[in-house]
């Protein structure tokens, strides 16, 4: 049987502590974000960590793929955001001179990227920090050795522990554990029609987000995420169905032929701080290993994860008001896009009673 975790990110790894001289920071810090929203979100503590140990003079600016701009754009530390317009090619020139004339005089690297580590150089940024990943060492100032990921194993340390090592590493003090709090950048009066009459209620919202961008394996299975809809309608819930445009089909399904009056599908209407705003009404969040996971996790919506190919170890959601239904089988974590004896087995020990028993433990904290 699959049992329930609480989230922890661990240990944090140590690497000598060397702090840069004053001059060093010149006008601030570029971070360069990992292209992925769930990543970007596990990113955040550590961004959080570098800006407390920033000098005041020195600015915190983010270059993020542009679809993730509106995240770190919600966050009240930032004091710039760059989009980059296809995060999977080298920077263009416009982009890069918006970079340079920062006049940083360090930037971090939350991704393993040799590309972005050049185009950053090309910035003339003097110092660059980053794992030690695809070649790109002579370009960094510091490197930091991380054990690569294995299969069929429970990996650590946890990705967020990865990222706050190497600000640690620069001088920055332990993380709290407390993630910062997300602007408003939409209100009532903004919002699209769909999302004002799901959010319109007295009853409790459970936010479902039933995909996952990696792939088909991290999903998991229909039926038992309609399942859990029919138990939480029978409860009192709302159920609001989040995700992108190509999600939308399988959030319909998913709800087809319950009640239309408490089942809303907004999957691929809602940009970041949509989702954002979405999300900080819900009194819980059942979401597979993905992006919507993290986010939910990240603003304080408290919420219940299946866990099947993927690693609750080290991708776990940031917050101790969630908890994961996972179970170790040979086979899994297999990290594969698609299952390769196409059952998702590793997901049958996780049944819609145990989830819908977290669930209902962990929106009694938000009630």
């Amino acid at each position: 049987m699959a049992e329930l975790m609480i989230p922890s990110i661990g240990e944090i790894p140590s690497f000598e502590q060397i702090k840069p001289e004053l001059a060093d920071w010149r006008n601030g810090v570029v971070i360069r974000t990992p292209n992925w929203l769930g990543d970007a979100v596990m990113a955040i503590p550590a961004i959080l960590q570098l800006k407390r140990m920033m000098p005041e003079f020195a600015g915190l600016f983010v270059v993020a793929p542009a679809p993730l701009a509106a995240l770190f754009e919600a966050l009240p530390f930032v004091d710039l955001v760059i989009p980059l317009a296809d995060a999977h090619a080298f920077m263009s020139r416009k982009e890069r001179n918006k970079v340079r004339s920062l006049a940083a005089g360090i930037c971090v690297l939350f991704n393993n990227s040799f590309r972005d580590a050049l185009s950053l150089k090309m910035c003339r940024i003097p110092k660059l920090y980053g794992a030690n990943a695809r070649f790109r060492k002579f370009l960094l100032h510091r490197t930091f050795d991380f054990p690569p990921r294995l299969d069929f194993t429970l990996n650590s340390p946890h990705q967020a522990a990865k990222y706050l090592s190497i600000v640690q590493a620069m001088g920055a003090e332990p993380w709290d554990g407390v993630m910062p709090e997300f602007k408003e950048h939409v209100y009532p009066e903004t919002l699209s029609e769909n999302v004002v009459a799901a959010l319109n209620t007295d009853r409790p919202i459970l936010a479902l987000a039933a995909g996952a961008a990696y792939g088909s394996a991290k999903r998991w299975h229909t039926g038992s995420f309609r399942e859990v809809c029919r138990r939480k309608l029978g409860e009192g819930c709302r159920i609001i169905m989040l995700g992108g445009k190509s999600e939308r089909a399988a959030a319909a399904e998913i709800i087809n032929g319950l009640d239309e009056k408490e089942c809303f599908n907004l999957a691929g209407e809602t940009g970041i701080h949509e989702l954002i705003y979405v999300l900080k009404h819900a009194s819980g969040c059942l979401a597979n290993d993905s992006g919507v996971m993290h986010l939910a996790a990240g603003i304080g919506t408290p919420g219940v994860a299946p866990f099947g190919p993927t690693d609750p170890v080290a991708t776990s959601p940031l917050s101790k008001q969630w908890r994961i239904v996972f179970e170790k089988r040979d086979c899994s974590p297999c990290f594969k896009r698609v299952c390769p004896y196409g059952t998702k087995a590793c997901f049958d020990p996780v049944t819609p009673e145990l989830v819908c028993d977290a669930l209902s433990t962990v929106m009694k904290q938000k009630n």
